[in-house]
C-alpha cells in the first residue's frame, strides 16, 4: 500500500522521507487540491543498459526494402 501524505507533513520531514523512498523503492503520494503527487524511484532497465551499434548496416534501409529476394543468393 502507498503511503499518502498531507504537503505539511511532506514538509516537516522532506529529507527523511525521500531517503525513506530511496531505501526502500516504495513511492509516498502527496495529496494536494485533490490531486495526488507521486514522489517515486526512477531505476534504470535492462534495455537502459545496452549499447547502440553505428553502421551495423552497411547499405541503407530503402535498399533493403527494395531488393530483389526473387532470385537465389550464391555464395
Amino acid at each position: 500500500m502507498i503511503e499518502c501524505l498531507s504537503p505539511s507533513r511532506l514538509r516537516a520531514n522532506l529529507y527523511r522521507i525521500l531517503d525513506r523512498v530511496i531505501e526502500s523503492g516504495n513511492p509516498v503520494e502527496i495529496e494536494r487540491k485533490g490531486q495526488r503527487l507521486r514522489i517515486t524511484v526512477e531505476r534504470e532497465g535492462k534495455l537502459d543498459l545496452l549499447k547502440p551499434h553505428a553502421d551495423y548496416l552497411k547499405v541503407s534501409p530503402e535498399d533493403i526494402v527494395h531488393m530483389d529476394w526473387s532470385q537465389e543468393w550464391h555464395p
